[in-house]
């Protein structure tokens, strides 16, 4: 509605201005001059936005890259850059998101961050400076939680097509501002009417700003609109995340002491400020992103009071001027461990989203050998470069049993050369020595790098795993899972605005797919056919209360209708794939009990949705 209200306006104030300066000056009749006016400003408008859209249309790093962001190397050696990459890194694996392209901004003192991209498959995430310098681990966590709620719940690509939008509503402000520098650029005048000319321009610039003020009123009540209700949420998402409110309420309180606060210093700040942690600049009330940080930090520690601040600036201050004091090297930070411990336990299963598969991987570690953890970090390092990860993937995804693995071992030497099968078959006696809930890890972790593989080779590979996992009569549900998720962010990763947005569909019309969804889930949480069925008709009852359902066992052969089935499904409307999330529940919970093979599935699921895992997972 503002947006509307921003382009009526703005037409309005041309049409009059053009009907004042123009009119008199030309033989057609009024209507058909305004008509053009209109029209003109319609396509000016219009054409704008599409313009700014299409230049971030590479989406997270697209963003991060337009406002200056320095990405940050997967090798780092800067212990505040590994802090930052570990943290990001928990928090991905623990929600079962691919890890997000990571940026810092530069010479930025204040604390914010922010989230681009349009899909998880294509985002970035990128900090200050200040987040670096003045926040603790469990803070930079809080933070991070923050804007992995921007992530999963699909404040992404609503953020970018409110930059395009309002680009396009304050383009007549750029094009007047243009107008009027032009004038001091332009030399000497050789006559009256060039001077003449020239003032005239002046004037028309100058009055196009007047005009394009409107649309910087609008653009700036729009962002105010939209990021205040988002801010909330994605405060409340990481308390839900992190399990804790002292590392997020200990960020706001940080920004409300310091000087610096959130602001940034960098030119094109406004145009971003929907998407920051804090406000960017000093805003008045009706313009402001954020909502005030003593009612943020309140609602998260309803007990705090202002004069803690005060008490919070005096201690932060002494703490600056000892560390000026201070000569000693920075301290080392340790280095992402094994999934578990530090790092998914440091997350505590972000999202409750994962909490089941990464329960699993954290009741493994205590019975860990030294050996199985010095695997995992070996692997974890070998993800972290492309070529190397694509033989991490296939190893993860080759059999046991050896004749099979003969087989696949050729089809990888035909498709990546010798090398690589030999570097993937030295993998797999790794892979083998970890447990089977390391796999999506190691997968998330080797995301970054594959993402930056050539097109024709991230199909190659995909055409190899195929293959691979093929050659084995009885897909097992990990591989088919693994392959899944890998093809779908790899594809969404390399053109971001293609990811699906929300669909049309009624449940009704997809009752077919979202019976096999349901019978799928219902088996491999089951012991047995009869603990299936009773799932099943669970699920059922809750999305089509009173028909009737007959159960089906599944083919052998099902993965094929699984995928048609939930690129189906992908198509319903926002509130039936709600319907369907909560009668997958009903099945998952039909045992009391959530095993690994229903919790990936229902990564696999929520991730072809589009949609966040439901957070009530959790039994």
């Amino acid at each position: 509605m503002l947006f509307a209200a921003a382009v009526l306006a703005i037409v309005f104030a041309v049409d009059m201005l053009v009907a004042l300066v123009v009119g008199p000056w030309v033989k057609i009749s009024h209507a058909s001059l305004l008509t053009i006016s209109t029209l003109a400003v319609l396509g000016l408008i219009a054409g704008c936005a599409a313009y700014r859209i299409s230049s971030l249309s590479a989406g997270g790093k697209a963003v991060a890259d337009d406002v200056g962001g320095e990405p940050v190397p997967p090798d780092t050696q800067d212990p505040a850059l590994r802090q930052l990459r570990n943290v990001i890194e928990e928090v991905a694996i623990a929600s079962g998101t691919p890890v997000p392209d990571i940026y810092v901004l530069r010479g930025e003192p204040g604390i914010n961050a922010f989230a681009a991209g349009y899909s998880p498959s294509d985002a970035a995430i990128c900090v200050t400076q200040g987040c670096l310098d003045h926040l603790t681990r469990d803070e930079l966590q809080g933070v991070i939680a923050h804007e992995f709620s921007h992530v999963l719940n699909g404040d992404m690509r609503l953020n970018i097509r409110l930059m395009g939008l309002l680009f396009g509503i304050m383009a007549l402000s750029i094009i007047g501002r243009q107008m009027t520098w032009s004038r001091g650029n332009t030399g000497i005048w050789d006559s009256d009417d060039d001077r003449n000319r020239l003032s005239a321009w002046f004037l028309v610039g100058i009055a196009l700003m007047i005009i394009g003020s409107i649309g910087h009123f609008f653009g700036r009540l729009t962002q105010a609109a939209v990021a205040r209700s988002r801010e909330t949420l994605a405060d409340a998402s990481a308390v839900q995340f992190t399990r804790q409110t002292s590392g997020i309420a200990g960020a706001l309180k940080k920004i409300a002491v310091l000087a610096e606060g959130s602001r940034l210093q960098i030119a094109n700040r406004h145009e971003i400020a929907h998407m920051m942690l804090g406000d960017v600049d000093h805003f008045n009330a009706w313009f402001a992103t954020h909502p005030p940080l003593m009612e943020r930090i309140r609602l998260l520690e309803p007990y705090f009071r202002e004069q803690q601040l005060v008490e919070l600036k005096a201690k932060v201050q002494a703490t600056s001027v000892d560390h000026e004091d201070t000569t000693q090297a920075p301290r080392e930070l340790p280095p992402l461990e094994w999934p578990g411990g530090q790092m998914v336990g440091a997350v505590v299963a972000a999202t409750q989203v994962a909490a089941p598969a990464a329960a699993g991987v954290v009741e493994s570690v205590p019975h860990a050998t030294v050996s199985t953890r010095e695997t995992f970090t070996r692997l974890r390092e070998a993800v972290r470069q492309p070529e190397s990860a694509i033989a991490v993937v296939l190893a993860l995804v080759m059999s046991r049993h050896p004749e099979l693995r003969a087989k696949q071992a050729r089809l990888v030497a035909n498709a990546f050369g010798d090398d690589v099968q030999s570097t993937a078959s030295e993998f797999v006696i790794e892979v083998e020595a970890l447990p089977p809930t390391s796999h999506m890890p190691l997968l998330s972790l080797a995301f970054p790098a594959l993402k930056q593989l050539p097109q024709g080779r991230q199909q190659t590979l995909l055409d190899a795993l195929d293959g691979v996992v093929g050659i084995d009569p009885q897909v097992g549900l990990d591989d088919y899972c693994l392959v899944r998720l890998l093809r779908m962010h790899l594809l969404e990763a390399c053109k971001p605005r293609s990811a699906p947005v929300d669909g049309q569909k009624k449940l009704p019309a997809c009752r077919d797919s979202a019976a096999l969804v349901c019978a799928v889930v219902a088996t491999y949480g089951a012991n047995d056919d009869a603990a299936a069925r009773r799932a099943w008709l669970l699920a059922m009852n809750q999305a089509f209360p009173g028909a009737a359902a007959a159960w089906q066992t599944l083919p052998l052969d099902w993965q094929a209708p699984f995928d048609r089935a939930l690129d189906d499904l992908d198509r319903l409307l926002p509130a039936a794939k709600e319907i369907v999330m909560q009668s997958l529940l009903s099945a998952i919970r039909a045992d009391g009990v959530v095993t690994s093979a229903e919790s990936e599935l229902l990564r696999v699921i929520c991730a072809s949705l589009h949609c966040p895992v439901p957070a009530q997972i959790g039994l």
